[in-house]
């Protein structure tokens, strides 16, 4: 089951030198999204630190030595984000994003417990989830849950810090440097707090705070919302061809509230004809999915004008990328509950629910999802450590646009910090590490973490053109 589609609330080739991790080599190996052959480890680990001699998880490891013999001896090690995406899900970024990093130093990509090759925990749906009723995707959760019978209390953010360093003791390293987008970012500083004496310097790429609620999304997504409407208005061609954009979406939210919204599709695996409501919660996921990325987002105004005048199928076609039948990267939905479950629910009390979706397109029913099905898991709270202080130098990437970590969670986490560079990317979403100069900037920070980046070239890069029709953006 595609924790994105029912559960989200918010949420990259070279010939290899031979340079093998120290002391556990693994395997030669091939991932999907690389040509190259790349190293595989595996790493077992306790299921549970403070129950010893008690039973063992096996992590995949996928290590990506670098290009030159005289490699330095900190590696990188990339952390995913979710929580429930593994490392092995974003190997495709090693063509791009860490490029330039590999020059001098092995990347390692870490499948986090409970995801990709580190025992996914996951549900196989036996229907189209698209066409489930709230009801039905519920009831096919609880009993995937009941079947996995795991342990979820043991997969914490805490336990997988602690995984990442069984994992650095085995490969042989010393200081480590860590890269973290999302959900990665909240692991790479629980990491760096864990164990400040291996930690060399942190990339966080959408950062999220300590304090942050994952599941809470509601002013950072409307605020994501009316920037695009502001540039929409703005652009002539998106203010004439849309000349009514926020009313019309207001309107249209207001309809599919209501319940009174009947669309009639193809069925996307069978192209049957297929009658159904659009409910309320996929609206909104779908809208929200969208304003992660601009380019994606500059499609949004046609899609909500199209839907607004009763033609849904551009909609839908759009919210099908969140469906399982055309999505590379599932998270893993079992771990996604138990980390939010036990780390963020809790402190989701109506207070926080009711100000944080008050004002917003979300409202509250994008957490209601999270809400019924927590009690599932069977959790026990995590309380909230107040933060110690991270002193070693940190690069900060945010996008003025992102609807989850917009550059106010960066600034909200810098202050647990005393060596902080945040750069704030203006035409950018979530996640900027593979964007124009970025990877530059990257190797840069990662060879000198204590220089001083110039990083005026992240202005350059540009905002994408509105689309206004079927044919896709405007030229």
């Amino acid at each position: 089951m595609n924790v994105r589609f029912w559960l989200s609330a918010l949420v990259l080739a070279a010939p290899l030198a031979q340079a093998a991790p120290k002391s556990n080599p693994g395997r030669s190996c091939h991932l999907p999204g690389v040509e190259e052959s790349l190293r595989c480890v595996s790493v077992k680990v306790p299921s549970n630190y403070a129950a010893k001699g008690g039973a063992m998880l096996t992590l995949h490891v996928t290590v990506a030595p670098a290009f030159r013999e005289s490699a330095k001896q900190d590696p990188l090690f990339v952390l995913a984000g979710g929580p429930g995406q593994a490392g092995s899900d974003i190997v495709p970024y090693l063509g791009l994003t860490f490029q330039r990093a590999r020059a001098t130093r092995d990347v390692v990509l870490i499948d986090q417990r409970g995801t990709g090759l580190s025992g996914k925990l996951d549900c196989e749906s036996g229907r189209s989830e698209e066409s489930m009723t709230e009801e039905q995707a519920l009831a096919e959760l609880k009993a995937c849950i009941a079947r996995a019978n795991k342990p979820f209390a043991d997969y914490t953010t805490a336990n997988a810090a602690h995984d990442i360093d069984r994992v650095r003791i085995a490969l042989g390293y010393d200081k480590i440097n860590l890269w973290g987008a999302s959900y990665g970012t909240r692991l790479a500083q629980a990491y760096a707090r864990a164990y400040p004496q291996s930690v060399r310097s942190l990339v966080l790429d959408g950062v999220a705070p300590p304090e942050m609620i994952i599941p809470a999304g509601g002013q950072d997504a409307q605020a994501a919302l009316n920037a695009l409407f502001s540039q929409c208005r703005e652009d002539k061609v998106c203010a004439r061809a849309f000349p009514r954009l926020s009313e019309e979406f207001a309107e249209l939210a207001a309809r599919v509230a209501k319940g009174s919204v009947e669309i009639n599709v193809a069925d996307p695996r069978t192209a049957e004809p297929l009658k159904q409501k659009m409910s309320n919660a996929r609206f909104v996921r779908t809208v929200h999915s969208i304003l992660y990325s601009p380019v994606d987002s500059r499609s949004l105004p046609y899609l909500i004008h199209s839907a607004y005048q009763g033609r849904w199928g551009p909609f839908i076609a759009r919210s099908n990328v969140m469906s399982d039948f055309s999505s590379d990267e599932d998270l893993s939905t079992m771990l996604h509950l138990a980390v939010v479950c036990a780390e963020d629910v809790p402190r989701l009390d109506a207070g926080a629910l009711a100000a944080d979706s008050g004002a917003s397109f979300m409202k509250a029913s994008v957490t209601d999802n999270m809400i019924k099905a927590c009690p599932l898991m069977n959790v026990p709270a995590v309380p909230l450590a107040a933060p110690s202080r991270i002193d070693v130098p940190v690069l900060m990437l945010s996008g003025a646009l992102d609807p989850v970590t917009p550059p106010r969670r960066a600034e909200s986490a810098a202050r647990h910090m005393s060596k902080v560079q945040h750069f704030v990317v203006a035409n950018a979403g979530h996640g900027i590490s593979p964007l124009g100069c970025a990877p530059r900037l990257l190797r840069e920070f990662l060879d000198q973490p204590s220089k001083k980046l110039d990083a005026s070239c992240l202005k350059e890069i540009p905002s994408a053109s509105f689309q206004v029709g079927s044919a896709g953006p405007h030229p």
